[in-house]
């Protein structure tokens, strides 16, 4: 009689399978988000990034990230025990990349995950939507130390979308955060690309006029050695993925 279970046993998977995606279909129907707004800088569920002063100039990967909530407003870890509320706190959104909340997993008790990492989820600490990952994350980093190498915003960014478990995932890190920008985000304008490139541009012709090759070598070492820092960090000591 045992084998013959088997096959209702996968029926209902099958159909609990189908209840999760109506149920996740039901709630993205309930939380209606507004269009982006940069003019007003409302970038609902989005992660958003801006160029540094003067860091930026040098290493133009290097920069400040935020998260939006439900309504577009914008979160940002900016400094020792800090989190600015409302616009990023040195300047305005450059690029942005809105997250599809279907590729998230809200989990009510240990048997809602709709991951494949459901006791590391719950273990890191889960969410029941979207904002309440970001006030989440917010009241953990209101008592940590900033540190443009190591704890910033980035690192912000990194632990809501663990808390979230995107796209499955619980190993967002700074790397990963900025390159989803980077490669899958969007301009908000024309200008925006002007202001993130051209004094990276401008400070490399203006050396190579000065000095010569050697500062443009020299300038190239400094950006390996940034994204060399970047990744140890990451992948080695992971001090930014402790909750």
């Amino acid at each position: 009689m045992l084998p013959r279970r088997f096959p209702q046993m996968d029926a209902n998977s099958r159909n609990g399978g189908e209840r999760d995606n109506a149920s996740r279909g039901i709630l993205h129907d309930l939380w209606p988000l507004n269009e982006i707004n940069p003019s007003t800088q409302k970038f609902p569920c989005c992660l958003v990034w801006t160029p540094l002063p003067v860091v930026s100039w040098l290493a133009p990967f290097v920069g400040h990230v935020g998260i939006c909530r439900e309504d577009g407003t914008i979160v940002d870890f900016s400094g020792d025990n800090m989190i600015h509320v409302g616009q990023l706190f040195y300047g305005t959104v450059a690029k942005y990349y809105q997250v599809d909340r279907q590729q998230c997993c809200f989990a009510r008790n240990f048997g809602g995950h709709t991951c494949r990492q459901g006791y590391v989820h719950a273990v890191f600490g889960t969410a029941i939507s979207w904002d309440d990952a970001v006030q989440l994350s917010r009241r953990t980093f209101e008592y940590r130390n900033f540190s443009v190498f190591s704890c910033n915003g980035h690192s912000f960014a990194a632990n809501c979308l663990n808390r979230l478990s995107f796209r499955g995932s619980m190993r967002w890190n700074m790397i990963n955060v900025v390159a989803l920008i980077m490669f899958r985000g969007k301009w908000v304008n024309h200008w925006s690309i002007l202001r993130s490139f051209l004094p990276f541009i401008g400070m490399l012709c203006f050396g190579y006029l000065m000095i010569g090759w050697m500062f443009p070598i020299g300038l190239l070492s400094f950006v390996l050695a940034t994204f060399g820092w970047y990744v140890m960090i990451c992948y080695c000591c992971k001090i930014e993925d402790d909750d």
